[in-house]
């Protein structure tokens, strides 16, 4: 997919106070960043921000961190939301790497409309693979928590036997979620998805960390 450059993009990025540089000294200890006990939802590859941002408006307690690789998606997240939030921070990192970030931080892992590299060869590039699952495991601060979103069905379907090979319990699944009565805030792609009435498939699941 090829990105639209924004202009300004390395003055937005250089002037927000939204992006935090330097991940990695918080890792172990981010809730001192947010100089807070509440617990802290994670969403990788965040896209324009609509849905982590909604959620930081929303729920006041809870702190969030998005996480996306192009410099031109968070830019356009950083001005989706002009004034900063105390519970909500940014990151501009790679998901292969996540585990040189985060050490038993994150309560909750959100997963939303994922690339599905549909070419098997790819497979394990897929953010609920057995690679990214092995990783989570080290970030979540004690059960593995996450909540997965996407309008493919080839990736859903192998998603749920991903997380049920290493250890994962659902707790909710659907096949049609705007369908299933359960309140929702959306993203972007979602909003796109789901006004073509394209399925959206969900599921929230869990692993013991023994």
């Amino acid at each position: 997919m090829r990105l639209r450059n924004v202009k300004n993009k390395e003055e937005i990025l250089d002037n927000t106070s939204f992006l935090i540089t330097n991940p990695m000294d918080y890792r172990g200890r981010w809730k001192k960043l947010f100089s807070n006990d509440n617990p802290i939802f994670l969403e990788i590859g965040m896209g324009k921000g609509k849905f982590i941002i909604e959620n930081a408006k929303k729920y006041p307690n809870i702190n969030f961190i998005g996480i996306e690789k192009y410099d031109n998606v968070l830019v356009k997240a950083i001005k989706e939301c002009p004034i900063k939030l105390d519970n909500l921070v940014f990151i501009r990192y790679d998901a292969l790497y996540i585990d040189e970030i985060f050490f038993h931080d994150i309560d909750l892992l959100y997963l939303n409309f994922s690339d599905p590299w549909p070419k098997t060869r790819h497979h394990n590039r897929r953010l609920t693979s057995p690679v990214f699952l092995n990783k989570y495991k080290t970030i979540f601060s004690r059960d593995s928590i996450i909540e997965f979103r996407t309008d493919n069905r080839d990736l859903f379907q192998y998603s749920l036997v991903s997380f049920s090979q290493n250890g994962y319990i659902f707790e909710d699944v659907s096949l049609d979620l705007h369908h299933d009565n359960m309140p929702l805030i959306t993203t972007e792609y979602e909003d796109k998805f789901s006004s073509n009435n394209y399925p959206i498939y969900y599921v929230k699941c869990f692993s013991r960390n023994v």
